[in-house]
């Protein structure tokens, strides 16, 4: 029976294609097999009917084969078939095989004779069969018929194409003899993907058919158009010994009988027939199987190395282990906290290039945010001269004051440092936001135990909010520290006499002139109708703010000076992508062309935040909502007397000197207190408690449950490395024990060579 020596080697490939077809993969390797392809009726089913010896295929007029059929022949004592879909079932009545065929057809292609590349896979084991692996694609078609789609063709094409360019497939092109051969749609699309003819198998049907004296003996002796493994012919049932049920073996005969009596014929019946095909179809697939062991074996042994990696882990795994729940615990709790600190303290190893790490976003909160945030409460001019001038007049009462009264410096200035709760807090919250965010970032590589990531999130959630408390207190007892003691004796304080002399035109801090403060792009937004907006590269300095054409600086589009501008912000537009803000001048003149203000654009609100710190470095603040106080501010505010004026401007200087010494401090002590008392402490209650808490939270068994996507995922991959283990283990033992046995004879091509 065939090649005894490598009769192992079909039953391999076999079980690799149940291996990767059951796991729902063909690894990307490709397997070595017999394509069957020809057009509609060229007796591509009868042929594959008789290697069996039963009938079970479906048929009818019209496209019959709408899936592609990977069968399966193993030679074996006892007769039955088995669908890899139906796992288990062993088929003995071969008519419920071709209704099976024709349900799972069905089942994903529907009956309107549409078609699919899903195959079904075929096992058939009886005595009367050698080991053949076939794959029966769709016959070639030109017309949609019925409810077809229209590219039919283009379909049935495409499918076919999918499995016979590749290298390692055989391509069995079924041919009716009754047809031009020239013409033949097997050898047609065979062609194209083997001009060689290195991996066709010519079979020519129908021999019985063809008009009285004709006949094919010039193509089966390989003359015209040569092939360089042969013709094959064969004489298949007719349509009428199929209804008349016509028995298989009784057409073996009468097949054998043809060949022998036929004139034409007679000298080639022994290379002729259906058992000479399943024959030599057995000897060139065993051969092609052993041609291609050695790059099949690269190609496992490649996927091998590439899955190795990821199952190392897995290799060992049992999941319901407790010193392994216990291990993974630890680790993941550890691994938990250096991603945590790696996080908020900066590394040099992996550095993200793509967005700021949660470290990074909260030092932007404490020098950019939270002294924009400060600066935006503190200097409110208009209101601030009100407060003062009510404050001289209630200390004075009804008594006209000859000198500027302590008390009204201190009511200002304790009304100044309340005021500072605000922003403290609001920073507080900020961070805590941010944290919360760098937790859930760190806790990704939890996602495969999701009970151990929610009760992670939580403790830590949970203590970082016990923590805001804490902290708040803090800062509010900084604040109310300051309260408590108005310290005029600090030795950046003014002073009474240096007050009085003190011009609030001077009063303005710059930095150094010239220096540069900040550079980078900005979108200045103009309307379409005056050029629309256009993005521009912006240098900062303490004295102005310029914008060039590109950052190599060299075509200057404008200089604008920082003297009287403020800040103001603006709502983004409805169709706008970009955060806006605008300078604008307080003496109501154009600022830029005929502008009163101009606004710029970015990308992101970080970054207007941080542009607006920048402009506060230089001295150019927000500004200020004044409707509420100039409704609230009475007439007499703008009508004082020279020495009530004098004595505002002096309370006025005092205070902000104070709160300028204040602002330094609470600057340099609020990010302090949050180190300390939220960001430090989280970081040691991660790596100090967490575990415990972890511990106590519950059972260690549910809090290390694997996800369903990862023990899915984790399965699979076994599935997968143990399939390629196994291939290669049994290509090895083919090589080695079949290294003795004589190859099987090389295909005789030289009739080929004597018709070229």
């Amino acid at each position: 029976m065939g090649n005894r020596g490598m009769e192992d080697l079909i039953p391999l490939i076999n079980k690799l294609q149940d291996a990767f077809s059951s796991i729902g993969q063909s690894c990307n390797l490709d397997l070595p097999q017999i394509a069957v392809v020809g057009g509609q009726s060229a007796g591509k089913s009868s042929v594959l009917e008789n290697f069996v010896g039963r009938d079970f295929l479906p048929r009818g007029s019209g496209i019959v084969t709408r899936r592609p059929l990977i069968l399966q022949l193993v030679n074996n004592k006892a007769e039955y078939a088995e669908f890899l879909h139906c796992k288990g079932k062993k088929f003995v009545d071969f008519d419920e095989v071709r209704l099976e065929i024709e349900a799972e057809t069905e089942r994903i292609t529907g009956s309107n004779k549409g078609i699919s590349t899903i195959p079904i896979n075929l096992r058939v084991y009886s005595p009367n069969v050698l080991n053949l692996t076939l794959i029966d694609l769709p016959g070639m078609t030109k017309v949609a018929v019925g409810d077809q789609p229209v590219d039919i063709e283009h379909q049935i094409r495409d499918m076919l194409m999918q499995f016979i360019t590749k290298e390692s497939c055989l391509i069995l092109a079924v041919t009716p003899a009754n047809t031009d051969l020239a013409n033949s749609d097997a050898l047609k699309i065979s062609k194209e993907v083997d001009p060689q003819g290195m991996r066709t198998i010519g079979v020519l049907t129908k021999l019985d058919l063809m008009d009285e004296g004709t006949d094919a003996k010039d193509i089966l002796e390989n003359k015209l158009l040569p092939l360089r493994r042969g013709y094959i012919g064969v004489v298949n049932r007719s349509q009428k010994d199929i209804d008349g049920k016509k028995d298989i073996r009784a057409a073996l005969a009468a097949e054998r009988k043809f060949f022998l009596s036929h004139p034409g014929y007679r000298h080639i019946a022994e290379r002729m027939g259906t058992p000479h095909l399943q024959k030599m179809l057995n000897q060139q697939l065993t051969n092609h199987i052993r041609d291609t062991l050695p790059g099949l074996r690269s190609k496992l042994q490649s996927q091998v190395l590439s899955l190795e990696k990821e199952v190392e882990e897995y290799k060992n795994f049992r999941p319901d282990d407790p010193t392994r729940k216990t291990k993974a615990l630890l680790q993941m709790v550890q691994q938990f906290g250096v991603d945590f600190e790696k996080c908020i303290e900066g590394s040099g190893d992996q550095v993200d290039t793509n967005e700021l790490s949660g470290g990074a976003k909260i030092n932007r909160l404490f020098h950019e945010r939270f002294p924009f945030e400060l600066v935006k409460i503190v200097f409110d001019e208009k209101e601030l001269r009100r407060e003062i001038s009510h404050a001289i007049k209630n200390v004075h009462g009804v008594r006209t004051g000859l000198f500027t009264p302590d008390l009204a410096f201190e009511a200002i200035v304790k009304k100044q440092i309340v005021k500072l709760k605000t922003p403290c807090l609001k920073c507080i919250d900020l961070v805590i936001q941010e944290l919360i965010n760098t937790f859930r970032q760190c806790t990704n590589k939890l996602n495969s135990y999701p009970r151990l990531r929610e009760e992670t999130e939580r403790i830590v959630t949970t203590h970082v909010r016990e923590r805001e408390g804490k902290t708040k207190d803090q800062v509010l007892l900084l604040i109310d520290i300051e309260l408590s003691y108005i310290n005029t004796n600090h030795e950046d304080f003014i002073g009474f006499a240096n007050a009085q002399q003190r011009n609030t035109a001077t009063n303005k801090k710059r930095a150094i002139p010239n220096q540069v403060i900040r550079k980078g792009w900005l979108t200045i937004n103009i309307s379409i109708m005056k050029g629309g907006s256009k993005e521009y590269w912006f240098v900062l300095t303490a004295e102005s703010l310029s914008w060039y054409k590109d950052d190599e600086e060299k075509e200057k589009k404008y200089m604008l000076p920082l003297d009287n501008l403020k800040l103001r912000d603006v709502e983004k537009g409805f169709m706008s992508t970009k955060h806006t803000f605008a300078i604008f001048s307080t003496e109501q003149r154009n600022v830029y062309k005929d502008l009163r203000q101009v606004e710029l654009a970015c990308d992101s609100q970080e970054d207007v935040d941080s542009w607006k710190s920048s402009f506060l470095r230089a001295g150019v603040y927000p500004e200020k909502d004044q409707t509420e106080n100039e409704d609230a501010a009475p007439a007499d505010t703008f009508s004082m007397d020279p020495q009530l004026e004098r004595q505002v401007e002096t309370i006025r200087n005092l205070v902000d000197s104070y709160i300028g010494i204040i602002n330094k401090s609470i600057r340099d002590l609020v990010p302090k207190t949050i180190m300390h008392l939220m960001i430090n402490s989280a970081k040691d209650f991660i790596h100090s408690e967490l575990l415990a808490y972890l511990y106590s939270s519950g059972d260690q068994n549910s809090l290390m449950e694997e996800s369903a996507d990862q023990a899915q995922r984790r399965d699979e991959m076994l599935r997968m490395y143990h399939a390629l283990r196994e291939a290669l283990q049994i290509i090895g033992d083919i090589s080695t024990t079949t290294i003795s046995t004589p190859v099987p004879p090389p295909v005789n091509d030289t009739r080929m060579q004597e018709a070229r």
